[in-house]
């Protein structure tokens, strides 16, 4: 009869699944109009019907919507739509209130889009080794923008700064908006920007684009090289974001949601769509994102302790 209990709690799953969704569903994401709230209102807007059920979106700040949905029952009802701040957060606060891997469970990869490196027009450089060449000759003059600290435009300026050995200094903005305006005005000299957020102003002339930051060519920015082709090998930095759900949702509602979601994104109109927003739709199934958390944990999390970053 040992056999008995792993049949039965099967056939639960699987019920359980067939079942799943009977009332309303929601993701939880970051302010509305990033890239983040788009993603997830197109998710809800075509994954709903197949799903049966209205799905809404509701905006919390980043780490407001993370512990909202950590601590929301798993039952396959709340969902999280969230980047990096998700699995980087903890290792930057000493008293983090989740766990990535003890209060998630991966559903899907959603977006990896790379960053762009975007300086002031009136800087005497055209590639990214005569920038590395510049700032070496000035070491503490040249700044580099970014919002929030630890996101990906941070991280990216650090990456830079410990590969190349430039002394570059990091000047903090509210959010990518504010650090656009900041490098358009020549207050800061360079940042490594979300992609979407400046196009228009690489196609308007009013910043260079010199490089994107991804391993790949580039959707938004397929004429521009990549750092890891310009000498620096290995140079890897993108805008990841995913879907979770609260850690023990129970198997199959986490299968069934991977699949209308992956459907959902991978159609050519929706990816077509978002792509316009500046995001380059990425799907996975639940394992390869949890693998992919893994690395980047590990790998930037000997960054984080070896620059420092704290966001206590």
């Amino acid at each position: 009869m040992q056999w008995l209990l792993p049949v039965l709690l099967l056939a639960t799953a699987a019920a359980y699944g067939q079942e799943y969704p009977n009332r309303v569903v929601r993701i939880v994401t970051s302010a509305a109009g990033a890239s983040g709230d788009i993603i997830s209102r197109l998710i809800a807007q075509e994954a709903g019907p197949t799903l049966g059920q209205t799905v809404i979106v509701e905006n919390r700040p980043s780490n407001i919507a993370a512990e909202t949905v950590a601590r929301s029952s798993p039952d396959g009802y709340t969902l999280l739509e969230g980047g990096s701040v998700v699995w980087l957060t903890p290792l930057m606060q000493n008293r983090a209130a989740w766990d990535v891997t003890q209060d998630f469970a991966p559903v899907t990869l959603v977006e990896r889009t790379p960053n762009v490196l975007v300086i002031h027009p009136s800087l005497p450089v055209k590639s990214v080794s005569g920038l590395i060449a510049l700032a070496r000759a000035r070491p503490g003059e040249l700044n580099y923008a970014s919002s929030a600290a630890g996101g990906s435009s941070h991280l990216a300026g650090e990456l830079f700064k410990k590969t190349t050995g430039a002394n570059l200094v990091w000047v903090p903005y509210k959010g990518s908006a504010q650090a656009a305006i900041a490098l358009m005005s020549g207050e800061s000299q360079m940042a490594f920007s979300n992609a979407g957020s400046v196009m228009a102003l690489v196609q308007t002339g009013k910043l260079r684009a010199l490089a994107t930051t991804g391993t790949r060519p580039s959707l938004l920015f397929p004429d521009l090289p990549m750092i890891a082709d310009s000498g620096l090998a290995g140079f890897e930095v993108e805008s990841i974001d995913a879907i979770f759900v609260p850690a023990k949702t129970p198997a199959a509602v986490v299968r069934r949601l991977n699949m209308e979601i992956v459907r959902a994104l991978n159609r050519p109109e929706i990816k077509a769509r978002l792509l316009t927003a500046g995001a380059e739709i990425a799907t996975s199934s639940p394992e390869q994102l949890a693998s992919l958390i893994s690395n980047e944990t590990a790998r930037w999390g000997r960054l984080i302790r070896d620059a420092g970053i704290r966001i206590d």
